[in-house]
């Protein structure tokens, strides 16, 4: 009996360890089991949130954002997490375990326009890269950087010319001629009354610089000068665009909302091949003169270029640039071919010698050089806004308007311009011009366009890209058969 017994209590205290070990491993593999139900419940809600990405962004600008704002005007992160819980519920009452969110709300979440719209540009350049690719990226951006060279030169050039003081010269040293033949004029019309048989002087022709066969073309040039750029350049039958727009509450203006920092932030990248991939998204995506985009402003590249709330103000910024352009490259052009040079100076000469001042004439012929120069480049700036092409460089065969017809410029608009079959369109251009921008420029207002474009959708009024969620962190705390609570931490992120 005693060795019954023995084994009795043996087998009991066995069988009591035993039942310990089987309860603690059921009690681990349901905390185990309801670990991973939470974890499950918040990726599927992170998921489904994730997947309610804004359409317009994604169908018309190919990104990826979750509307901060529910809808609404501002904002709503608690909307958010109500939404995103709404998902975890169903997937928490599965199963026998007695799950029951305690508490939750979100650690981290990144808005597009943080670390001033890096979020954003971040996303840009990584769905060209996706889509476009490196290859032939580094070769345009080459061919670009050396256009932009000249062509910053070359306004530089122009800018210098217009501000040298040329025609005001040149009116101080007209005027004084003038002023010296009327007097002139008057002391022989003295002498005239004195002595009948003294020829007379004429000094009326001096006003205008003609004289004996010399037709002085700068008055004509000056009075052009005086009109509308755009009325000279842009084609009557296409017109401009009077959309205007108010910046006020765009994303360059307006102060922003700011994420909540979190692990994964993108660093800034200032790479030249990214810039590139930035630039190409957005000529891509935003009108410009010769393809106006279809809602918020028109000339959308040129908006990035004039930062002017209409399309007119926009346009005329850009067509200054490229006239200024045009008249370094032409001035250039004068300066290198003799044949020209030997024309200019010949007829200063002779309106010189009308003027009774030949030592003007090298005034004279500066000015001559400065209104052919943009004579030449109103043609040239036309042929654009026409949609035909120009040289980068000109030279004497591509040059379009002679000495002769410079009086007769407005007659000949359109008869002496020329189409360069190999030289740079108005995009073309564009595309240099922004090149020179910086990345802050065209990263804010590329973002103000879009805001503009998606606001005038129907029930958008009120987007706000400062209001779309990139990333979030989430964290929830669950009361597991109510005597635990886990806490999870989840990430989810559309790069």
């Amino acid at each position: 009996m005693k060795k019954k017994g023995s084994i009795t209590v043996f087998l009991a205290l066995v069988l009591s360890v035993l039942l310990s070990l089987v309860a603690t491993s059921i009690q681990s593999v349901q905390a185990a089991a309801a670990r991973t139900q939470i974890l499950n419940g918040l990726d599927i809600g992170l998921y489904s949130l994730f997947g309610q990405y804004d359409r317009s962004l994604l169908k018309d600008y190919d990104l990826f954002f979750l509307d901060g704002a529910q809808g609404g005007t501002e904002l709503d992160l608690a909307a958010v997490y109500d939404n995103m819980e709404s998902y975890m519920k169903p997937v928490l009452k599965q199963n026998s375990q007695k799950l029951r969110i305690k508490q939750g709300g979100f650690t981290g979440y990144r808005l597009a326009t943080d670390q001033n719209g890096e979020v954003f540009y971040h996303q840009a350049v990584s769905y060209m890269k996706d889509t476009l690719g490196g290859q032939g990226v580094q070769a345009l951006l080459n061919r670009l950087k050396d256009r932009e060279e000249k062509t910053k030169q070359a306004e530089t050039d122009g800018k210098t010319a217009e501000n040298g003081g040329t025609l005001e010269n040149y009116d101080s040293e007209m005027n004084g001629a003038f002023n010296k033949s009327q007097e002139a004029a008057e002391a022989a019309k003295k002498e005239e009354a004195k002595e009948e048989d003294f020829g007379s002087g004429e000094g009326g022709g001096f006003s205008d610089g003609e004289s004996n066969n010399a037709k002085n073309p700068i008055p004509a040039i000056r009075r052009i000068r005086t009109m509308s750029l755009l009325d000279l350049v842009v084609p009557a039958s296409k017109g401009i665009s009077e959309v205007q727009i108010s910046t006020k509450d765009l994303v360059s203006k307006r102060n922003l909302e700011v994420g909540m920092s979190m692990p994964g932030n993108p660093t800034e990248d200032s790479s030249q091949t990214s810039q590139m991939l930035f630039q190409k998204y957005l000529t891509d995506r935003l009108g410009n003169y010769q393809k106006p985009a279809a809602s918020g402003l028109k000339y959308q590249q040129e908006y990035i270029l004039g930062a002017n709330d209409n399309d007119r103000a926009n346009l005329r910024t850009v067509a200054n640039r490229l006239l200024l352009i045009r008249e370094g490259i032409n001035a250039a052009c004068l300066m290198s071919d003799a044949g020209k040079r030997a024309q200019m100076h010949a007829l200063a000469l002779a309106i010189a010698s009308g003027f009774l001042v030949p030592p003007a004439a090298v005034i004279i012929e500066a000015a001559l050089l400065l209104c052919w120069s943009f004579a030449e480049s109103v043609l040239d700036v036309r042929e654009l806004f026409h949609g035909g092409k120009v040289p980068l460089v000109k030279n004497a065969a591509n040059w379009q308007l002679s000495l002769e017809n410079l009086p007769y410029l407005l007659e000949n608009l359109d008869s002496q311009r020329k189409d360069a079959e190999n030289g740079m369109s108005y995009e073309d251009y564009l595309q240099v011009l922004l090149l020179a921008q910086s990345k802050q420029e065209k990263l804010q207002r590329g973002m103000d366009m879009i805001e503009v474009c998606i606001r005038e959708s129907k029930g958008r009024d009120s987007f706000r890209l400062d209001c779309c969620i990139e990333a979030i962190e989430a964290s929830v705390d669950v009361d597991a058969n109510r005597n635990r609570v886990f806490t999870v931490t989840r990430q989810y992120s559309y790069i």
